[in-house]
C-alpha cells in the first residue's frame, strides 16, 4: 500500500529542507506584494502561487527520496 495522502512525512536532508524554507520565504514575500492587489486575476494569481508551492514542494522531497 502506497502512502498517497501523506499521513507521514519523509525526514528530508538538511540541505533540501533549507531549500524548501527558502523557497517559502520567497513566496511568502511575493504573496504580501501581491496581497496589495485585490482583483479576481490576482486571486487566481496568488491561488497558482500556492499550486506552484506545493509542486515545488513535492518534486524536492521525490528528488530526495531517489537521492537516498
Amino acid at each position: 500500500m502506497t502512502d498517497t495522502f501523506r499521513k507521514q512525512y519523509k525526514t528530508l536532508s538538511p540541505y533540501n529542507n533549507d531549500l524548501i524554507i527558502q523557497v517559502k520565504d520567497k513566496a511568502e514575500e511575493l504573496e504580501r506584494i501581491m496581497l496589495e492587489i485585490k482583483s479576481r486575476e490576482m486571486s487566481l494569481a496568488l491561488t497558482n502561487l500556492e499550486q506552484a508551492i506545493m509542486w515545488c514542494t513535492k518534486a524536492m522531497v521525490l528528488h530526495d527520496e531517489k537521492q537516498n
